[in-house]
C-alpha cells in the first residue's frame, strides 16, 4: 500500500519536473532531484540513520557523497514548497469518494500554523564558536483537518524572522470558498485583508493589540456552547468593503495559561451561527496533533543536518511521508469500517508496519506488481482499498489513554531539583509501606 501510494504521490518524472519548473539556481546533471528526495525519504522513514547511510545503501550513487551534500545544503525553498502542493494535489482526489465528515459543509478548512525546528548539532565550522543554539529554521504549514492531509508549507530560513512577515508569501494560495483558521499572532491588518481580497473566510483569535477598527457595534447573546458563554458584535475595519464578526467565548474552565475569554474574528456570514463559529475554532488544534504524529511516527527533526535549507528538505521530506501514511490512515478506516465501524488506525503503528515490511517486500518483489499502469485516483483508490481489507485492525488500531491530571509542580532549590534516586529502593520503601 505504501509502494503504490508513493508511486501516485511522488512519480519519479514528476518531482524531476517541479525541480525544473521551480528551481532559480540549481541545476540537475548527474544528480537527478527525485534520488535526493528518496534518499532523505528513507531518513524519513527511519529507514536509515542518515542521509550518509541513505547514500551508500545505493548501487550505484551517481556522484561523491559530498556533492549530494552540496546537492542537499542549497536545495530552494521554492521547490520544496512546489512539492508538497503538488503532492497534496495528487492524493486528495483519491479520497474524494470517502465518507467523512466535513467541518464546515461547503467550504474546504484550512488549519495555518508554524513549526520551528530545534537546535541542530554544530557540525558546520561557523556554529562551532556559538555557546547559543544553532536554530536551522522553521516551516509555516497549512493543514486540511477534512482529508487529513498537509496542503501547503512556506518554509523560511531565518529562524529569528516574525511568522507575521513570513506568512504574506502564503496569502497567494486562498482560494474562494476556503477557511483559513489561525491563532492570534496571525491576526494582523495586511493577513486578514489578504484573505478577504482572495474571497476566501477566516476565523482568527483576536490579538491583544488587534488592528485599529473603525466601528463597534453592540454585543448581542447568542447562547451557550459546549464550553461557555457566546456572544457576538459586528465590527468595521478602515480598508474593508464589509464588516466583519467578532465572536466572545466565555469559558466556563479556563485554559492552562489561566485565560477566561478567548474573542475570535471572522467574515464568514451570519448564515455560519456563532456557537458554531466557536466550535470551529477548536479545530485549529488539529494542526498541533499532526505535528505530535509526525513527530512520533516519523524522523521529521534531522538534528545531523544544521544547514538551513537542508534541514529543511528533511522536514518537507518528512511531511511528503506523513501524507502517504495519513491516505493509508483512511484507507484502512474505510476498508474496514463496516466489521469495525469505531476504528481509529494510529500513524505510529502504522509507521512500525511499514518499517518491519517494506525493504523486504522490495527485494523479494520485482517492480511490476507494484506499478498499476493507471494514474486515475479512483484506480488507485480501489487498488488500495483491495490492499487495506488484508490488514490486521489490531495491529495498527490506536490505544488512546485518559490525559493525565495537571498537576503543579512547586519551587525546589536546584540542590533538591538535581538530586537522584534509585527507582528500585523507592519501590520497595513503598511496598513495605503498604498496609
Amino acid at each position: 500500500m505504501a509502494r503504490v501510494a508513493l508511486e501516485h504521490a511522488l512519480p519519479s518524472e514528476w518531482m524531476d519536473t517541479v525541480f525544473e519548473e521551480h528551481r532559480q539556481r540549481q541545476y540537475s546533471r548527474e544528480l537527478l532531484f527525485s534520488t535526493v528526495i528518496e534518499l532523505v525519504t528513507l531518513v524519513s522513514l527511519g529507514l536509515r540513520p542518515s542521509l550518509h547511510a541513505a547514500a551508500r545503501s545505493l548501487e550505484t550513487l551517481p556522484v561523491s557523497v559530498g556533492a549530494l551534500y552540496d546537492k542537499v545544503n542549497r536545495t530552494e525553498p521554492a521547490v520544496l514548497r512546489a512539492l508538497v502542493r503538488g503532492s497534496a494535489e495528487r492524493l486528495a482526489p483519491v479520497t474524494a469518494g470517502w465518507e467523512g465528515e466535513a467541518s464546515l459543509p461547503g467550504w474546504q478548512v484550512r488549519v495555518l500554523d508554524g513549526n520551528h525546528l530545534p537546535a541542530s548539532e554544530k557540525r558546520l565550522v561557523p556554529l562551532r564558536g556559538h555557546r547559543g543554539a544553532a536554530l536551522p529554521g522553521y516551516t509555516l504549514v497549512v493543514y486540511d483537518p477534512d482529508c487529513g492531509l498537509v496542503a501547503d508549507i512556506l518554509p523560511c530560513e531565518d529562524a529569528h524572522q516574525s511568522e507575521r512577515a513570513a506568512v504574506a508569501d502564503l496569502l497567494d494560495s486562498a482560494r474562494p470558498g476556503q477557511l483559513w483558521i489561525a491563532d492570534r499572532q496571525f491576526c494582523t491588518r495586511t493577513v486578514l485583508l489578504g484573505w478577504q481580497a482572495a474571497q476566501a473566510g477566516f476565523l482568527v483569535r483576536e490579538h491583544g493589540r488587534h488592528p485599529k477598527l473603525a466601528a463597534e457595534r453592540p454585543w448581542r447573546a447568542c447562547g451557550r456552547s459546549e464550553t461557555g458563554e457566546v456572544r457576538e458584535q459586528r465590527i468595521e475595519l478602515t480598508g474593508s468593503s464589509q464588516p466583519w464578526r467578532r465572536i466572545e467565548l466565555t469559558l466556563d474552565t479556563p485554559t492552562e495559561a489561566g485565560e477566561s475569554v478567548i474573542r475570535l474574528w471572522s467574515n464568514l456570514s451570519e448564515r455560519v451561527d456563532a456557537r458554531q463559529v466557536a466550535r470551529l475554532y477548536r479545530r485549529r488544534w488539529s494542526v498541533e496533533g499532526m505535528f505530535q504524529r509526525l513527530e512520533a511516527a516519523l524522523n521529521s527533526e534531522l538534528r545531523n543536518l544544521g544547514h538551513p535549507r537542508a534541514a529543511l528538505l528533511g522536514f518537507a521530506t518528512a511531511v511528503l511521508a506523513y501524507n502517504v501514511l495519513a491516505l493509508l490512515q483512511r484507507c484502512i478506516e474505510q476498508a474496514h469500517q463496516a466489521a469495525h465501524p469505531a476504528l481509529q488506525v494510529s500513524l505510529y503503528h502504522l509507521a512500525l508496519q511499514v518499517r518491519g515490511g517494506y525493504e523486504g517486500m522490495l527485494i523479494a518483489l520485482p517492480d511490476e506488481p507494484w506499478l498499476s499502469g493507471s494514474t486515475d485516483p479512483a484506480v488507485v483508490a480501489a487498488r488500495l482499498l483491495r490492499l487495506a481489507r488484508n490488514v490486521v485492525p489490531r495491529q495498527v488500531a490506536a490505544s488512546p489513554r485518559k490525559p493525565k491530571p495537571a498537576v503543579k509542580k512547586g519551587y525546589v532549590d536546584s540542590k533538591t531539583a538535581r538530586e537522584h534516586v534509585a527507582t528500585a529502593r523507592v519501590l520497595a520503601q513503598t511496598k513495605a509501606e503498604r498496609p
